[in-house]
């Protein structure tokens, strides 16, 4: 039996780390435009460079969601397809990969696609395509693996660590008044997701080390114990992740911490200086 793990973008992991025999991962990119120039959020787009374009054009920058013939693509590569999108309330790719999906079963009945809505972003998607290849090697039943990453997912948590809110404002993610004051201020603000899969900015100040600090207070309040696994992506913010890492390790002596670059799509809305947390 050949099993497809595929997600968006948004999941920022390229590759899938000890995939089992008959398991294929693969990414749909969401596509950045910037003065009518078009990114492509793979693996070969160069984001420092696509962050400069970004800060030296003056109008507004959008990104687009895969379509569904680019999911339907890969769903058609195999037997069971598990696809992961970022939330539906931020983007369309959930739509997307559902559309696809009933695209397929019409040609193919006998397949079996689930679509995961993780009502998140980033590490996400990535944990629940770590979870699903483990019990596919695991010898677990498809239905098994989708009711087990939907629980996962559902327990997780997710924050972002903001410190420019043009992009957020300007494509309708956020109040376009808060983040105009928030940028004048020069302020550092954190979010997290609501259940729904928005994002609700619930603490401001100036200076990264006071919101790195209410970061591990809020992992704290939300019973993190370290037996989940931790992802901090960053934008061209190497020194705040790693300093974040290493608080989180010194608090809870057994997390598994890992650190990664935003790829394009987490890159275009966190922008210079972000910092997104899942766990």
């Amino acid at each position: 039996m050949k099993w497809m793990i595929v997600s968006d973008s948004s999941c920022e992991i390229r590759t899938l780390e000890g995939t089992v025999p008959g398991v294929q991962f693969a990414i749909v990119p969401f596509k950045i435009i910037i003065d009518g120039r078009e990114y492509v959020d793979l693996p070969a787009l160069d984001v420092p460079d696509m962050i400069r374009a970004m800060t030296d054009y003056k109008g507004v920058s959008t990104s687009a969601c895969p379509s569904p013939e680019e999911w339907a693509a890969y769903y058609r590569k195999a037997d069971c397809v598990i696809a992961l999108t970022i939330s539906s309330n931020l983007s369309g790719s959930y739509n997307s990969a559902m559309a696809a999906r009933d695209m397929v079963l019409e040609e193919s009945p006998e397949k079996k696609i689930f679509v995961l809505d993780t009502l998140s972003d980033s590490g996400a998607l990535a944990d629940a395509a770590g979870l699903a290849n483990r019990m596919i090697g695991e010898g677990a039943s498809f239905e098994e693996i989708c009711e087990a990453i939907t629980a996962y997912n559902d327990a997780g948590h997710i924050m972002f660590a903001l410190s420019s809110f043009e992009n957020l404002a300007k494509n309708g993610r956020v109040n376009r008044v808060v983040g105009f004051i928030a940028d004048r201020l020069h302020m550092r603000v954190l979010g997290r997701r609501t259940p729904d899969g928005r994002i609700d900015f619930f603490y401001k100040t100036r200076g990264e080390g006071r919101v790195l600090n209410r970061i591990l207070e809020e992992m704290e309040r939300t019973g993190f114990d370290g037996t989940r696994s931790v992802m901090i992506s960053h934008c061209m913010n190497p020194e705040g992740a790693g300093r974040l890492r290493d608080s989180i390790c010194a608090r809870w002596s057994n997390a598994r911490v890992s650190v990664v670059h935003c790829a394009g799509l987490c890159s275009f809305y966190a922008q210079e200086k972000g910092i997104i947390i899942t766990y």
